[in-house]
This record gives structure tokens, C-alpha cells and sequence, in this order.
């Protein structure tokens, strides 16, 4: 027998015997008895992902929060540094997430010259910056108003004594600046990200 018929009955032998393991496999048969059960999918729990990368579209802002545990009184240092901003700021504005049901106070905020903690010091409020604050009647958006714009060139935060919503989770609270000029506009300069845990 010449090698090419040889091969052609080797692939055609091959073939059958594919065919068959398919018809037995979709029996839900083992092969053999030395087959183990068929492969199954392995999982792992869904996470949560979230852009810690700053891009266009998304800035990651630094803070500090006292507490993250639910329902608990907690101090929270909404910081913006000079590379946050490029511009002095008439007014900052920040938004809260529509399943947010902490406790907000306006009595309870001020705008600070902040000292940013480290592992020698503690985030804190350095200097009081005179400024008018307001809370939404949906209590989805704080307003402030300095008396006078702020230099772009201070570190500079939002300190606000709030009770954590009862929901954990991610809480994103997006901050928008308007700086002085005749185009009264606010533009998006970055996002907060706080978690609350259950303990």
C-alpha cells in the first residue's frame, strides 16, 4: 500500500473515532472508565472595579473620613490641592450620588486651609476660609461660596461633621469649580471616592 492511501484510511480511522466520542460525550457517558467528569467552569465572586487612573473623564481626588463604619458620626476632609485646580475658585460645588441617605448639616461644614495629613500628622482644618455654604432641598448638592475667590495656589478642603448613610457601599461625590470671569460655568475638576463599610 502506498503511504498516501495509508494516510488517508489513518485520517478517515480518526475521523470515525472523533464521531463516535462526540455521540458518546453528548450521551453524558464517560469515555472510558479512567475518564474523570467532564471540566467545569471555575468562578471566582464578582469585585467591584473602580478608574483609580486620572484621565479626562475621571480624577481621583484625595480625603480623609474619620469613621467609614454606617450610621456612625464621622469627620469628612474633602481635599482639593493646587494641581486639582487651574484657576482661583468663586465656587465649589459638589454632587452627591441619588442613593446617598446620610446625614448633611450646612451649620456643620466649613471651607479650610487644610493641613494634608501624613504619617507624622493628621488631616486637619488649618484655617477657616470665610464662605456662605448650602445644602439642596434634596440634599444632593452642597454649594459654597467663598467671600472672596480662592488662590489656586492653597491647599484648601471642605470639612463637614456628618453621620454615614445606613447603606454600604461606594459613594461618589463629584466636585466642580467656577472660577471668576463672565462665563459663569462650573467645570468638573474631580470625584471623591468614599467607602462604608458594615463594621
Amino acid at each position: 500500500m502506498s503511504a498516501f492511501p495509508r494516510l488517508k484510511a489513518l485520517a478517515v480511522g480518526a475521523s470515525l473515532a472523533t464521531g463516535a466520542a462526540g455521540l458518546v460525550a453528548l450521551a453524558g457517558l464517560p469515555l472510558s472508565p479512567l475518564a474523570g467528569a467532564p471540566a467545569r467552569a471555575q468562578g471566582t465572586p464578582g469585585l467591584m472595579e473602580f478608574r483609580w487612573d486620572n484621565n479626562r473623564d475621571f480624577r481621583r481626588l484625595y480625603f480623609f473620613v474619620s469613621d467609614t463604619t454606617r450610621m456612625r458620626r464621622s469627620d469628612y476632609y474633602l481635599i482639593l490641592k493646587p494641581k486639582d485646580r487651574q484657576t482661583a475658585m468663586l465656587r465649589l460645588t459638589i454632587k452627591l450620588p441619588d442613593y446617598w441617605d446620610g446625614d448633611l448639616d450646612p451649620k456643620q461644614m466649613e471651607l479650610c486651609l487644610m493641613n494634608e495629613g501624613g504619617t507624622l500628622s493628621r488631616t486637619r482644618c488649618k484655617q477657616k476660609i470665610p464662605a456662605k455654604i448650602e445644602l439642596s432641598a434634596d440634599g444632593r448638592q452642597i454649594d459654597v461660596y467663598p467671600e472672596t475667590p480662592v488662590p489656586d495656589n492653597k491647599l484648601i478642603g471642605l470639612s463637614m461633621s456628618v453621620f454615614n448613610p445606613f447603606s454600604i457601599g461606594m459613594y461618589q461625590f463629584n466636585a466642580f469649580i467656577q472660577a471668576p470671569g463672565s462665563a459663569l460655568v462650573s467645570g468638573y475638576v474631580g470625584s471623591w471616592l468614599i467607602q462604608i463599610d458594615a463594621n
